[in-house]
């Protein structure tokens, strides 16, 4: 499918601003995404602390990722953001202290495993420099209004 712009995925996530941290969809289709971003080199992203970027930070990274691909599978059947909650993360591994030691930018991708109703499982991983720095499973729940319809 065709690439998207941080505006885009902007309108496909309740995340904006400086907390949007992905930079583009380089790629996705009915089971996987690829997002690039180059926001863990910015002294403004809203997770540092200390002057670091911690490695943990990137599931954030993936996190988005999902919901980006959550919303581009439902976007024509909804408007607007969908609002999804982390479950759990299983097997999560870091290869790195921090992101912000990362040199070039970031590839973030999310592999849906599975899915039913409103819950999703995905495999994430997170590169760059030519090596992984993040891997793992996450499950992701969407809310449902009081009527009972995604949103």
């Amino acid at each position: 499918m065709s690439t998207l712009s941080k505006l885009d995925i902007c309108q496909l996530i309740p995340h904006g601003g400086i907390m949007c941290l992905l930079d583009s969809v380089e790629e996705w289709g009915p089971s996987d995404i690829t997002c690039l971003t180059n926001t863990h080199h910015d002294q403004q992203n809203p997770l540092r602390r200390g002057g670091h970027l911690e490695a943990i930070c990137g599931l954030e990274y993936a996190a988005q990722a999902m919901a980006v691909h959550v919303g581009l599978l439902s976007s024509p059947h909804h408007f607007g953001p969908q609002i999804g909650y982390i479950g759990a993360v299983r097997d999560c591994r870091l290869h790195i202290a921090f992101l912000d030691e990362v040199k070039g930018g970031l590839e973030v991708n999310a592999m849906r495993l599975f899915a039913q109703d409103q819950s999703v499982v995905y495999a994430l991983r997170v590169s760059g420099d030519g090596q992984e720095l993040l891997s793992g499973r996450a499950s992701l729940f969407l809310k449902k209004d009081k009527n009972g319809r995604e949103g």
